[in-house]
């Protein structure tokens, strides 16, 4: 049996980082479905695709850290630290014999000698960058994901009730969210990553404000 591993929301400022797992015996049925790697597929797409995975594999899940948890567990580790571990947790599901998963670090071998030993695991590991161009499991791991994700930052929009955008730095909706509720309230909102730079410097500016500006 092989596991498939992959994020969504490495990269966001806000919402949650999601590891997805799936578990299959071989890859016929994920060809057969036409995975892809997710970011390449419309949202409308991915969320039949991940109906269809989630009926033909044999297991599945995933693993979420809300930002607070990010910026809590950052103040001990790096990201890629992070990663290796909800990979992990998401990989000790079931036994499997390979575990494939997309490289998070530039260092592929570094990362793969650091996740087989924090795993314990003898058995084969193939960490790559863009394995979820490579290896359909992989890329059936990131819809996974990349949908789980999605339909909670969906649940956040909702808490708003504005527009947020994506969650992403470069979406200048996120952002001026953001920037317009620290002025407003003067700390970061819900569900955003305040050990972000771009956070940081916002709530720093904000906290430096006088009172002559308001």
């Amino acid at each position: 049996m092989q596991c498939g591993i992959d994020e969504a929301g490495r990269g966001s400022v806000m919402g949650p980082l999601v590891v997805g797992a799936v578990f299959v015996e071989s890859d016929d049925a994920l060809v057969e479905i036409g995975v892809r790697d997710s970011k390449k597929l419309t949202p409308k797409r991915r969320e039949k695709m991940y109906d269809l995975i989630v009926e033909s594999a044999i297991d599945w899940g995933v693993v979420i850290l809300p930002a607070e948890g990010v910026d809590e567990q950052r103040r001990e580790m790096s990201l890629n630290e992070i990663e290796l571990r909800m990979f992990a947790e998401a990989a000790s599901k079931r036994p499997v014999d390979t575990i494939c998963a997309d490289c998070p670090d530039v260092n592929e071998e570094g990362f793969s000698q650091r996740f087989k030993n924090y795993l314990g695991y003898d058995g084969e590991i193939i960490v790559k960058h863009k394995a979820d161009e490579l290896y359909p499991v992989v890329s059936a791991a990131s819809i996974v994901a990349k949908v789980t994700r999605d339909r909670m930052m969906d649940d956040i929009r909702k808490e708003f009730d504005v527009p947020i955008g994506s969650g992403y730095p470069s979406d200048h909706y996120t952002m001026d969210f953001i920037a317009d509720w620290i002025q407003k309230n003067r700390c970061a909102p819900p569900n955003v990553r305040c050990s972000w730079e771009p956070v940081k410097v916002m709530l720093s500016k904000r906290a430096n404000t006088k009172i002559t500006e308001w």
